[in-house]
C-alpha cells in the first residue's frame, strides 16, 4: 500500500515500524534484524509490495525508515530519578540526496549496456521488459548529491520528534537569540538540511498556536523569531564536519592509498561478488564480461536511489535476491569499515577537533554554576556526512566486532554488529543529552534515537565523570595537528 507524505509530494512505501540493531550487543543486534525483517515480510503479506525486500541492505543509501524505529520517548531519563536534560548535542548526516557525478555517470553507462545489449520482447522477463520500455536514465550531472525533497523532510521530521521529545533544550528563543548552536558541513546537502531541520523546529512550535509556544513571548512568530523565511541561523565549520580532509595522514594514508581499502578490492574480484555478476548478467542476457562489477554496484544504487527518492519500487530491484544484497551491502561496509572506521586508527583520530568540541560543550553545560552565571547552552546541532559520523562512533568505540570484516570471512560476518546500513543511513544520528541528576550531571547517548551503551559502562545514564574517565585517554590526548601533521590535504573525497 502507498499513502502521501505529508509535506513532501511523494508516495510512501507502507514500511511498518523497523528497529535499528543496538551497536555493542550481538544478540541484541541479531535480534532487531530479526524484528526488521519479520516486519518487512508482514508488510509485504500484507499488500506492502511497493518495498522491496532487500530495503536493508543499501548501506549508506539506506531510508532512515527502513533502518530505524523513529519517534521513541527520548526526554525519558531511565534508572535516575530526579533528572532533567539541560542541553543536547545532535551530529546529524544529511538527509536523502541524489547521487554523485560518479554514480551518476555509472548509471548512464550501465542504461545504454542494458538498452542496446539485453533481450527485449514477449520472452523477457516482466520487469526486464518494464525497463526496456518504461524505465529512462533520469539522472543529470547537476544534480551531483544535492539534497531532495525527501532528505528535508527527513530532517524536518527528526527536527519534529526532538521538539516533542526535549521542548525545554529546543526553544524558538533559544534559535533566535543563539543559545541553539546549528553548525553545518560547506556541502550543499548539508547546508540543505540544516535549513531543513530549522524549518522542522518552527513546524513543532507552530503546532502550539502563537504566543504559547515556549521560550516566546505573545505575538512573536516563528518566521519572525527567525529573522524571516530565509534567516536561517547556521555557521558553515568544516574544520569540524570535514577535518578529515585536513588530516595529511588520513589523506595520504587512506584516501587515497589503494593498499589501505585492499580488502575492498579482493572482495570486489573474489568469489562471493563474482558469483553475483555471474546471476545479474544472466538475469539481463548479457555477457559477464561486459557487466563490471561497478555496474553491478550501479544496477543496486538505482534501486536503492529510486526507493529513497521517489518511493518506488524500482524494477532495477528485480535484479537482486537477498542473498546478492547482502553480498553487495558487505562490500559497502568492507568498504566503510576500512576508509571511514576501525580499519586504520587514524580514521578515528580524524574526528578528534569535533570529538574534543562536543566534550567541551558537554563540560560547559555540566559546570556547576551560581544563580548569576549565564545558563548553559541548550542544543548543539551539528550536521555532516557519513564520514563525519563513522570516524567519530569508532573514536567512541561503538559497532565495534571481536573480528574484523576482510574479503575471505563473509561468511562468518553475517551476525556482525558493523552495518552501515543501521548505523549511518540518511539522517543518522547521534545524540547526547546531559542530565542534571541528584548526584551530579550524567550523560544518555542515543544512536539513531535508540539509547545505546558507552563501551565499559553498565548504565544507559550513566555519571558524565564516568563517562569523562572512559576516554580520558582521548581528552587528554587526540592531538590532531600530532596525529595528522597539521598539512593540509589534498582533494576531499566528496562521494558519501
Amino acid at each position: 500500500m502507498e499513502a502521501s507524505v505529508p509535506g513532501t509530494g511523494l508516495l510512501r512505501a507502507d514500511t511498518g515500524s523497523r528497529a535499528a540493531p543496538g551497536p555493542l550487543s550481538g544478540s541484541v543486534h541479531r535480534h532487531r534484524l530479526l524484528r526488521a525483517a519479520v516486519v518487512l515480510l508482514l508488510a509485504r503479506l500484507c499488500g506492502g509490495a511497493s518495498v522491496p525486500d532487500i530495503a536493508v541492505h543499501f548501506g549508506t543509501k539506506t531510508r532512515y525508515e527502513d533502518a530505524v524505529r523513529p519517534g521513541l520517548n527520548l526526554s525519558s531519563s531511565p534508572g535516575a530519578e530526579g533528572c532533567s536534560p539541560v542541553h543536547l548535542t545532535a551530529v546529524i548526516r544529511h538527509g536523502t540526496r541524489f547521487p554523485t557525478v560518479k554514480n551518476i555517470r555509472r548509471i548512464e553507462r550501465l542504461s545504454r549496456l542494458v538498452q542496446s545489449r539485453s533481450p527485449r520482447g514477449p520472452g523477457a522477463p516482466a520487469w526486464l521488459r518494464d525497463i526496456h520500455e518504461h524505465w529512462r536514465q533520469w539522472y543529470t550531472e547537476d544534480m551531483d548529491g544535492q539534497l531532495v525533497e525527501k532528505g528535508r523532510a527527513d530532517l524536518r521530521n527528526l527536527a519534529t520528534r526532538l521538539v516533542d521529545s526535549f521542548p525545554a533544550l529546543l526553544t524558538e528563543a533559544g534559535l533566535r537569540t543563539g543559545g541553539i548552536s546549528v553548525k553545518t558541513s560547506s556541502k550543499h546537502r548539508c547546508v540543505s538540511s540544516a535549513e531543513a531541520f530549522q524549518d522542522g523546529l518552527h513546524r513543532a512550535w507552530d503546532r502550539t498556536g502563537p504566543g504559547t509556544r515556549p521560550g516566546t513571548g505573545p505575538g512573536t512568530t516563528g518566521t519572525q523569531a527567525a529573522g524571516g523565511e530565509q534567516g536561517y541561523v547556521h555557521e558553515v565549520d568544516d574544520v569540524l564536519m570535514r577535518s578529515f580532509e585536513r588530516c595529511r595522514g588520513y589523506v595520504e594514508g587512506v584516501e587515497t592509498n589503494a593498499t589501505a581499502t585492499e580488502e575492498v578490492e579482493r572482495f570486489k574480484h573474489g568469489p562471493e561478488l563474482r558469483q553475483v555478476r555471474t546471476r545479474i548478467s544472466e538475469r539481463l542476457g548479457l555477457d559477464p564480461d561486459l557487466l563490471t562489477p561497478d555496474l553491478v554496484e550501479a544496477a543496486f544504487f538505482i534501486c536503492s536511489y529510486e526507493l529513497a527518492i521517489k518511493s518506488l519500487y524500482s524494477p532495477w530491484c528485480r535484479l537482486f535476491t537477498k542473498e546478492d544484497a547482502k553480498v553487495l551491502e558487505y562490500k559497502g561496509d568492507l568498504k566503510q569499515f576500512w576508509k571511514r572506521s576501525y580499519g586504520h586508527s587514524i580514521n578515528g583520530l580524524s574526528t578528534c577537533p569535533l570529538f574534543h568540541h562536543i566534550f567541551r560543550t558537554l563540560d560547559k553545560a555540566g559546570r556547576p554554576r551560581r544563580a548569576t552565571d549565564t545558563p548553559p547552552e541548550p542544543a548543539s546541532i551539528l550536521i555532516g556526512h557519513a564520514e563525519t559520523l563513522l570516524p567519530l562512533i569508532s573514536l567512541l568505540g561503538l559497532y565495534k566486532d571481536k573480528t574484523p570484516p576482510t574479503a575471505a570471512n563473509y561468511q562468518s560476518q553475517h551476525g556482525r554488529v558493523f552495518r552501515s546500513s543501521f548505523i549511518v543511513p540518511y539522517a543518522a544520528n547521534l545524540l547526547f543529552v546531559l542530565y542534571d541528576c541528584p548526584r551530579g550531571p550524567r550523560l544518555r547517548l542515543l544512536a539513531n534515537e535508540s539509547p545505546v551503551r558507552f563501551p565499559g559502562l553498565t548504565q544507559d545514564l550513566p555519571l558524565y565523570r564516568d563517562v569523562r574517565a572512559t576516554y580520558r585517554h582521548l581528552l587528554d590526548g587526540c592531538d590532531f595537528y600530532k596525529e595528522c601533521e597539521g598539512r593540509p590535504s589534498r582533494a576531499p573525497n566528496t562521494e558519501l
